[in-house]
């Protein structure tokens, strides 16, 4: 694994996430510590910093005494995950300066006009989304409803890492974007959040066939 002049546990984390996209971990996976350091060429120490991010982060999970494991999959997890983002980012908007999500609308409405492909590696569109979905929230004051969506949403990453990986083409709805920044051009703040909700179920629903339905 090359060097970098950054955190080695942060090259740590990025190595084992590009192998988890390429398929070399499946979820559920135990993780032999010893074994994984020597195969990355790194100590124990900064490897367990970069698997405590990463079980931070909802991509592994940890038990006292036992270690790490890659987590499994799972629907209801999933669909939970992407309701409790819906929820949080339409109290977002609710909290937000109605005269900033006014001056800030055009520019939202024109993000999502820039993306008229409806297929997309799964890259590109977190890249795109996250530009869009930054914007639309940076009215809001409350920090700590920010941290909870943000914490969330890393939970939300492993299931783009574990199922799709970055470099998968996917389906995708600027319309639905589009929409949320008309109603607020409007003014309809009540609508762009219902809208709002409606684009995170529809993105759900997009992403729940590529789950095992074991649970």
């Amino acid at each position: 694994m090359p060097i970098e002049r950054r955190p080695l546990r942060e090259q740590i984390r990025e190595e084992l996430l590009t192998r988890l996209d390429r398929g070399d971990f499946a979820a559920g996976t135990d993780i032999n510590e010893a074994a994984l350091a020597a195969d990355l060429g790194v100590s124990r120490t900064p490897l367990r910093e970069a698997l405590i991010t990463l079980a931070g982060e909802g991509v592994l999970e940890s038990s006292q005494g036992r270690g790490f494991r890659f987590a499994p999959v799972s629907r209801k997890e999933f669909r939970e995950l992407c309701e409790i983002v819906a929820a949080l980012e339409s109290l977002a908007l609710d909290c937000s300066d109605p005269a900033h999500l006014r001056r800030i609308a055009p520019e939202l409405l024109a993000m999502a006009q820039e993306f008229p492909d409806r297929i997309a590696e799964q890259q590109e569109i977190e890249r795109h989304d996250d530009e869009w979905h930054d914007l639309l929230l940076s009215g809001c004051r409350n920090e700590r409803l920010l941290d909870l969506i943000t914490s969330v949403k890393a939970g939300m990453r492993r299931y783009a890492h574990l199922l799709v990986g970055d470099d998968t083409p996917l389906e995708r709805e600027a319309t639905e974007h589009r929409l949320v920044a008309e109603l607020l051009i409007a003014g309809d703040l009540p609508k762009a959040a219902q809208a709002l909700r409606d684009n995170w179920v529809n993105g759900m629903e997009r992403m729940m066939s590529r789950i095992p339905s074991a649970d």
